[in-house]
């Protein structure tokens, strides 16, 4: 029989809740997919514009051109690897669903159980002081207050933030303002973002800015131990650095 959480050694906390574990581990297959299948759905037309209006004769901001050579993704970046936009988008939608419905259910169990407070920042947090501190914290590999081993400093709240109420909330609702059947239904939304070509824009470096967090959160993970992390993320339980079982 398991041992009851009084009975774990001391070097163990519990550190994620089974809300944010299935959360996490269904987010991290749906933003794979949502990437590499929106990559194959830029390839249909590899440039993106400002404003009301967007055309192949109209000058944009990106082209892909400049990152790839033949102006194109390569497939061993993209969902399906040949290039096929109808199964693509496919994929997109289905897991756009998914996105969409799993934070919406993570925010209201981040409620119910509390998780929520662990993003509450503080404005003694906000000082430059603490921020430069806690840039050199992780600097020096010292991802933890050893007082309290659980709490998330000051850099992974505003990560998280921002990735939790920004930059998802901003795919989705983007992703909305490029459906004509929503812009129908919702025209607030072209005005909001300033017509479906600037939707589209915001679109992709909000997905881009996602996909930099995710490299940062590996990189950061394999740093700090990733036997350790993953298994906290599997479990939930997670050993505090430095102490002995």
């Amino acid at each position: 029989m398991a041992a009851p959480p009084q009975a774990r050694p001391s070097s163990l906390v519990k550190r994620h809740g089974l809300a944010t574990r299935i959360w996490h581990w269904v987010n991290a297959v749906t933003i794979l997919v949502m990437l590499g299948s929106g990559l194959m759905i830029l390839n249909a037309h590899p440039h993106l514009y400002w404003g009301q209006y967007g055309a192949n004769f109209d000058r944009p901001w990106f082209n892909v051109s400049s990152v790839f050579e033949g102006g194109r993704v390569p497939g061993w970046l993209t969902i399906p690897s040949q290039y096929n936009l109808a199964l693509a988008r496919r994929w997109h939608l289905t897991f756009a669903l998914i996105l969409g419905f799993g934070l919406l259910l993570f925010m209201v169990a981040a409620l119910a159980n509390g998780h929520a407070r662990a993003f509450r920042m503080r404005l003694r947090e906000l000082a430059p002081r603490a921020l430069l501190h806690d840039i050199r914290e992780h600097l020096a590999f010292r991802f933890h207050d050893p007082a309290d081993p659980t709490a998330f400093n000051i850099l992974q709240k505003l990560a998280y933030v921002v990735l939790i109420f920004v930059l998802l909330p901003l795919v989705i609702l983007t992703g909305l303002t490029m459906s004509p059947a929503m812009d129908a239904a919702w025209p607030w939304l072209l005005d909001l973002f300033g017509g479906r070509q600037s939707a589209r824009s915001i679109h992709f470096i909000a997905a881009m800015s996602i996909a930099g967090f995710i490299l940062v959160h590996l990189l950061l993970v394999v740093a700090a131990g990733p036997i350790n992390g993953i298994r906290s993320m599997i479990t939930g339980w997670w050993r505090v650095p430095g102490e002995t079982p």
